[in-house]
């Protein structure tokens, strides 16, 4: 099969077009012919600072495909079925970027007959980030659905990247009243396209002053993917019993919280990382990200504000250096082009 693979970390061309054996599924694992695989920022990072899982590793964690065969203990009617993948290479060797590839059977999702590859590549880690997000607070429900954030108002810290994207569809979904923040009028084109109630240009007003006009009481949650800078605004924008969830790290960055604000508040500051985070609340977010999108709640292209870079597997380090330079939108590897 053709794959992409590193023996090493580095740059994007670390990466390789290889020919390798088709794995083959063991106890517990499907194995899928893979459609499309999603590039994330975790991606790009793994690549160019952590070793292979193995002899040499297949990047990638999400993709789409279709089961082609199952291992020992899985159900053999689950060949044929149209499948998203979450997690796949979070410390094993084969990820998405390849023609086939094996993971844990409780990390594929079915797809709907109706709904396209790219989007079952778009899901995973940042859909499951955004939920992560949404959820972890006092104030807010564990699990999403429509209703379950009626009457909060929710901040999204940048709201035209990908989680960003995720969230405010997310939100938006579940009822809740979306304020996110973006750094141009084409940024913000593109939130509101998502879905967002209220959009706000950080670099033309004043956000605090915003939030604190829509919602006077404050914000519930707070989607942030830049905390070391936007420490300081959320803590004035947070409701009582609020979450501040920090999804994003900028390379070492530090944050400084005001402690006796946040203690009034009986505020939660915390970080998240899918792959860490409890199994729990994985299989939280899997299940109410797999109801969202059979409710066709979820979408993706520029129209839903997450424009589609797709490059063939060829090109993969392409794609890596596009994530990695920050292209606006969501990248995708046509593993069959």
């Amino acid at each position: 099969m053709r794959a992409i693979s590193y023996r090493r970390p580095g740059a994007p061309d670390v990466l390789e077009l290889v020919d390798l054996p088709e794995p083959q599924p063991g106890p517990g694992e499907v194995r899928v012919r893979m459609a499309f695989s999603g590039v994330n920022p975790t991606d790009w990072k793994s690549r160019s600072k952590t070793p292979p899982a193995g002899e040499f590793q297949i990047p990638n964690q999400d993709g789409a495909g279709t089961v082609d065969a199952v291992g020992e203990g899985v159900s053999a009617r689950l060949v044929g079925l149209r499948v998203w993948i979450w997690e796949a290479a979070w410390q094993r060797p084969f990820g998405t970027a390849a023609e086939h590839t094996v993971v844990p059977a409780e990390h594929v999702v079915p797809l709907n007959d109706d709904g396209p590859f790219e989007l079952g590549a778009a899901l995973g880690i940042p859909f499951l980030t955004a939920h992560r997000c949404l959820t972890l607070g006092e104030s807010v429900p564990d699990r999403l659905a429509p209703g379950a954030l009626t009457g909060h108002a929710v901040l999204v810290q940048g709201g035209a990247g990908a989680v960003g994207n995720a969230a405010i569809q997310l939100a938006r979904w579940s009822g809740a009243t979306v304020l996110t923040t973006v750094s141009s009028p084409a940024k913000g084109e593109l939130a509101r396209a998502a879905g967002a109630t209220h959009v706000i240009d950080y670099r033309q007003q004043d956000v605090v002053a915003e939030v604190r006009r829509i919602a006077p009481n404050g914000v519930t949650a707070v989607v942030e993917v830049n905390p070391a800078v936007n420490a300081s605004v959320d803590a004035q924008v947070l409701a009582a019993h609020g979450a501040v969830a920090m999804y994003a790290d900028d390379s070492g960055a530090e944050v400084t919280v005001p402690v006796r604000s946040q203690m009034t508040l009986n505020a939660r500051w915390q970080f998240v990382l899918v792959y860490t985070a409890p199994a729990a609340a994985k299989d939280d977010a899997v299940e109410d990200v797999a109801a969202a999108v059979s409710a066709g709640a979820i979408r993706i292209g520029a129209d839903a504000g997450l424009p589609l870079h797709v490059f063939p597997l060829a090109e993969a380090a392409a794609a890596h250096r596009a994530v990695e330079e920050g292209a606006v939108g969501k990248v995708l590897i046509d593993v069959t082009a």
